[in-house]
């Protein structure tokens, strides 16, 4: 069997307490987690510092390492000028954050978009501000990863490739998610083969194209069994397969799913713990199915 696939996951969907997130993981054995929120705040929300007082000694303690910073830059409105210059200074101090935690990406956006407006119409501006996120990421080192969001420019596979046609000459890669392409209405493996030659992360979240509902992976339309096999085995992709369950209430969802509450997730577990333990096991299943050892039972 292959063995040359990581796990991480966004362990904030587990519970608010960072020290809690920690024992979940390692109680799963698993290694790595993707940095997104801690103790109920928000990773944008922590200064340099206080990630390094704060939150690198208990990653430490419990030999947990970051796989990518979970970062919520890119989303804001194309036209909120203020709140962009505000997360210039956010990715910054992120992408210092990823000095101290040892890791080399951080997770960004293409901008939400006017509800009734066309896309096409933003181009130039999105591209004008996510090169000035290129600018700042550039100085450090840092690799941005653009995750195909729902209601963002980069929703699409076709405006993905847009993005990264015009930005992985500077170093841009693309983070790819099933979920939220189905939630889109694009066909998740038409995406994949589209994105392919940018994609060095992988978001693993399943969805149902009817209810558009967060399901277990493996369950939805996100067909990840089908891709992964492709990815792993055929197209050699060695990056780290992140869960993102989505399948039970956590603290920071409403912040992170613009329009949408909590009462969107059906809460078929008990609590986060369950859900991800959960989407962790199906992802081994999976990955057993197609003849992938993950590093964390290899």
């Amino acid at each position: 069997m292959k063995n040359n696939i990581k796990i991480s996951g966004f362990a904030d969907e587990i519970c608010a307490d960072f020290e809690e997130q920690l024992k979940t993981v390692t109680a799963l054995g698993m290694n790595y987690i993707c940095l997104r929120a801690a103790d109920g705040r928000g990773i944008a929300d922590y200064t340099a510092e206080e990630a390094r007082e704060k939150l690198l000694p208990k990653l430490q303690k419990a030999g947990v390492k970051v796989s990518s910073i979970g970062s919520p830059i890119g989303k804001v409105d194309i036209g909120d000028e203020e709140g962009f210059q505000r997360q210039l200074a956010q990715l910054d101090a992120l992408c210092r954050m990823c000095g101290i935690f040892g890791c080399r990406y951080v997770r960004i956006f293409s901008f939400f978009m006017p509800k009734d407006g066309d896309p096409a119409d933003y181009k130039d501006a999105v591209f004008e501000k996510m090169g000035k996120f290129l600018e700042v990421s550039s100085r450090y080192g840092v690799t941005l990863i653009h995750e195909n969001e729902k209601g963002i420019y980069g929703d699409t596979g076709s405006r993905c490739v847009e993005i990264m046609e015009r930005f992985a000459p500077e170093g841009m890669r693309s983070a790819y998610d099933f979920a939220n392409f189905v939630q889109c209405g694009e066909d998740p493996e038409e995406c994949w083969n589209m994105l392919k030659p940018y994609i060095s992360y992988i978001h693993v979240k399943d969805a149902l194209c009817s209810s558009h509902e967060n399901v277990l992976c493996g369950t939805g339309d996100g067909r990840i069994r089908e891709i992964l096999d492709q990815a792993v085995n055929r197209d050699g992709y060695e990056g780290f397969l992140t869960l993102e369950p989505h399948l039970a209430i956590f603290s920071t969802f409403a912040s992170l799913e613009k329009g949408v509450g909590n009462d969107s997730l059906k809460n078929r577990f008990r609590n986060g713990a369950e859900a991800y333990s959960a989407q962790y096991h199906a992802l081994l299943r999976i990955l057993e199915e197609i003849g992938i050892c993950s590093e964390e039972r290899g």
